[in-house]
C-alpha cells in the first residue's frame, strides 16, 4: 500500500485549469474535462558514500527538513535530462566542492521523501566514489557541516532519513568495529 498519494492537494488540472482533478486509483489524478490522467511518479535521487584512499567516509550533517541536523550521504535528485552519473559529480561538486573521481553505482532503494506538505516517492540510487583526499572540501549547499570518520566508526541510527538509514545499516555489518 502506497502512502497518501502524493497529488491529494491538487484541485485543479494541470493542463486545462478545471477543477475537479479527481483521484484516479492510488498514485494519479484525472480530468473529466480534458481528459488528462497525471500520475505521481518516482523521482530519482543519488545518494553517495564517498571514501578516500585510506577508506574514511566523508558524509553531511542536514541543514534543512526532512531529518535536519541528521547525517546523510552527498547527493540529490537527478535534474531532467541529466544522467544519475552527472547528478553525482554535480551534487558531490555542490555540497562538498570535491570533485569526484571513480564513480561505482552499488544499489537502489524505495524511499518517501516528505517535502514542504508533498509526499515524493523516490528511487535512491547508491554510489561509491572514489577521491584522493578530503582536502579543500566545505560544507555548502543543503550540508551544515561536513563529518568525517573511518567506516568503522559509522552508525546507522545517526542517519534521518529511511532508504540512507537502510542502505548504511546493509554495509555496517560488513565493517570491521574499532
Amino acid at each position: 500500500m502506497l502512502a497518501e498519494n502524493p497529488l491529494h492537494s491538487f484541485k485543479f488540472c494541470p493542463r486545462c485549469g478545471a477543477e475537479g482533478f479527481a483521484d484516479h486509483g492510488e498514485r494519479a489524478k484525472s480530468c473529466a474535462q480534458c481528459g488528462l490522467t497525471y500520475y505521481a511518479n518516482v523521482a530519482s535521487a543519488v545518494a553517495c558514500l564517498i571514501l578516500d584512499r585510506h577508506d574514511n567516509g566523508l558524509f553531511v550533517r542536514r541543514a534543512f527538513e526532512p531529518a535536519k541536523g541528521t547525517l546523510d550521504l552527498p547527493g540529490g535528485f537527478v535534474d531532467p535530462l541529466e544522467t544519475a552519473e552527472a547528478a553525482v559529480i554535480r551534487e558531490i561538486k555542490e555540497e562538498t566542492g570535491l570533485d569526484a573521481q571513480d564513480i561505482t553505482y552499488l544499489m537502489s532503494l524505495p524511499n518517501i521523501y516528505p517535502y514542504s506538505g508533498v509526499t515524493v516517492y523516490t528511487s535512491d540510487l547508491f554510489f561509491l566514489v572514489r577521491v584522493d583526499s578530503f582536502d579543500g572540501a566545505v560544507a555548502a549547499d543543503d550540508a551544515a557541516e561536513l563529518v568525517i570518520r573511518p567506516l568503522c566508526q559509522i552508525h546507522s541510527d545517526e542517519f534521518g532519513l529511511s532508504s540512507i538509514k537502510q542502505f548504511i545499516a546493509s554495509v555496517e555489518h560488513y565493517l570491521p568495529k574499532d
